[in-house]
């Protein structure tokens, strides 16, 4: 059974992996050593990881996984890590 729709992962997935592109794409506003490529490759493994899950029909956990992955993704934009202003792909304000 399906608590997740498709729709709803579809919607989660294009918007994590928008995200997660802008984030490469920008400069970091702040250097701490080693955390900007510890960050994208935490949200890699977890975009990963929720494919993996949708493939096998397990809708729930590919939805925790979307969210972990996003949850990395504002965490990083919120610290600087990426220089974003997008509040429709990120927990930032518009500047």
């Amino acid at each position: 059974m399906k608590e997740v729709s498709d729709n709803k992962l579809d919607k989660y997935f294009s918007i994590s992996k928008e995200a997660y592109e802008k984030a490469k794409e920008t400069p970091p506003k702040v250097k701490i050593d080693g955390a900007r490529e510890d960050f994208l490759d935490m949200i890699e493994r977890y975009l990963s990881d929720a494919q993996h899950f949708r493939d096998k029909d397990d809708y729930i956990n590919a939805f925790a996984a979307l969210n972990y992955a996003h949850g990395w993704l504002d965490a990083g934009a919120r610290i600087g890590l990426w220089a974003v202003k997008d509040s429709r792909l990120f927990t930032v304000d518009d500047e």
